[in-house]
Order: structure tokens, then sequence, then C-alpha cells
């Protein structure tokens, strides 16, 4: 894999890779012979547009070493299939999951790509003869695909979706499993984990996951912080992002450095007193 240099007044992500794996994290590379804390998640964990993300801040204000091992538009699987990452991770003192969205899940009905998870593969035939009107060569992301289902068929797509919210369940206990260290889960939106509902919204973060996902596979990990930003913190938007013009309708979508300021002031401390809980 080769990579562009930043452009003017473009984030340099320093990206970098760990043991044999394929993935590339935000870098600069940290010295894993050194105690350490690892951080996995999603866009909102790798800090797109952010120069300063939350496992950063945390890193200055609280003296730690914090390996970046957020993933842009993540999904459960890049990890789980990934035995040099998990291992990282699991070497950590601890590890720190951010709530990832469901819809990067490979499952009955469909394939993701392993290692970018947000790209749609190829429904399975039983997707196909669910949804025999779609076609399924339109779509490289998986919000597209499923938003195109729900819109062809409210109640055929509630299957889809039921089906990966079992599929999130069983594999985040399967992650919080396979991470030998005290895991820190954290639930990073602007509003609380939603109740469980009989119509899916594919506008709240993370995607489909309700509070009763997250009660039961809460019982995995040592820790729980459920962190929602204040109106003040959203409403600065995109203040501080580092981004083009032509990022600005991508970046709107994201939390700003002011969430991300938010979330370091209350996630710091927790680290700190797991660490020192050893």
């Amino acid at each position: 894999m080769t990579f562009e240099p930043p452009g003017d007044g473009a984030l340099d992500y320093f990206p970098c890779r760990y043991g044999a794996s394929r993935l590339v994290f935000r870098g600069p590379r940290r010295d894993l012979s050194l105690p350490y804390v690892s951080v996995l998640g999603g866009t909102e964990t790798y800090g797109r547009y952010i120069a300063d993300p939350y496992p950063t801040l945390v890193e200055v204000g609280q003296g730690l070493s914090l390996v970046n091992l957020g993933l842009q538009n993540a999904g459960l699987d890049a990890y789980l299939k990934d035995p040099d990452i998990l291992a990282v991770a699991s070497a950590a003192r601890v590890a720190v999951v951010q709530v990832m969205g469901a819809q990067n899940l490979s499952n009955r009905f469909y394939a993701v790509h392993p290692r970018r998870n947000d790209r749609f593969l190829h429904p399975t035939p039983l997707l196909q003869r669910m949804f025999e009107t779609i076609d399924f060569t339109e779509f490289h992301f998986t919000r597209h695909m499923l938003g195109a289902l729900q819109a062809a068929s409210v109640d055929r797509f509630e299957v889809v979706a039921e089906e990966l919210r079992s599929a999130w369940v069983l594999r985040m206990r399967a992650l919080l499993a396979r991470l030998r260290c005290p895991v820190l889960l954290v639930w990073m939106g602007s509003a609380p984990p939603p109740e469980p509902e009989r119509r899916a919204r594919l506008s709240s973060e993370p995607l489909l996951v309700d509070a009763e996902m997250l009660a039961a596979v809460r019982g995995g990990a040592e820790g729980y912080l459920e962190f929602v930003a204040s109106a003040d913190a959203r409403q600065a938007g995109t203040e501080g992002m580092v981004l083009g013009a032509m990022e600005r309708p991508a970046a709107e979508l994201m939390h700003g450095p002011a969430v991300h300021r938010e979330l370091a002031a209350v996630l710091g401390p927790m680290i700190r007193t797991m660490v020192a809980r050893g």
C-alpha cells in the first residue's frame, strides 16, 4: 500500500502498522516494549480531521502511553480477524473499546470487506430472495445498501436489522473475551443508548445499537462509560477541525474537537484508576 502525502493544510496522520497486521492505524507508531493503554474504535477514535483526538488528549493529560488502534469506519470483524492486533490490544495495561455500529459486520445476509468493514462485498442468496427487485451491484458501502433496503420494504428490512443486532452482540462478546486485559467499554454519542425500537433508525450513531444490546455485553468489561456530549460541544460542530471545503459535508456528521475534549476529561481519570488497580 502506498500513502499520498497530505496536501496544504491537511493533517498528517503518520500512518503505521503493528506486527504483521495489514491494518493501518494513526501514528506516530508507539513503542510496544513500554507499558501502554490500547484504544480500539471507529472514526472517532482514529480522529479523522481532528488534530488531537481523545486518545491523544488522554495521553497528554494523564501521562500515559496510548496506542491508537482506531480504524476509520471500523466494524468488529476487522479486529476479530486480526490476531496480531488482538495481541497488541491484549498486552495493554487497559484496553478501551469504543462502541461501534452493527452495520459493518458480515452476516447471514451480506458480506463485508475483512479489513475495511464499511465496504459491502456481496449479498447472500437469502438476501437476494428477500429483495428480488434490488440491484446489489449498485452498492459499495453498507450504509447506502441498508438505506435502500429500508426504503424498499420497512418490514423486510427489520429482519436484516435484527440479524445485525444479534451478530453484534455475539461478536462484541467474542471481542471482549479475547482481550486478555481489563477493558473499559465507552459509549460516545450525542444521546444515551436508545431503548429497543420496532423500526430501526439509520440516522443515530452507533448504528443499530441499543441499550438492550449494551446490557447484554457489559458484563464482559471491567468498566463502562456512557458519554453524551454537552449541547455546547455539539453546537461547536466542525470548529477546530482540519479539513478542506470538499470534506466539510462528511466532517459535519462527526464529533468535533470540543466533544473530544469533553470525552477526554471524563475518560482520562477512569483509565488512570483502572491502570492503578492493575
